[in-house]
């Protein structure tokens, strides 16, 4: 586990860089992070979608076959 995290970390803190170029050239425009937050809630929303969807399957399997 700990080679797979060293493995993804350099993709990780290219990824930071990123974010902070976005963050100062919005800041030209006068919404310093509006942006950067709707990415971040969606990159969160999805992950618990997923797993209701999935938990919300299996419920309704385990319902039906009893």
């Amino acid at each position: 586990m700990a080679f797979f995290a060293l493995c993804v970390w350099e993709n990780a803190t290219g990824q930071c860089v990123m974010c902070k170029a976005v963050a100062e050239d919005s800041a030209d425009d006068g919404g310093l992070g509006a942006g950067l937050n709707r990415g971040i809630l969606y990159l969160m929303a999805v992950p618990y979608i997923l797993l209701s969807a999935l938990f919300f399957v299996i419920y309704k399997k385990r319902k039906s076959a009893s």
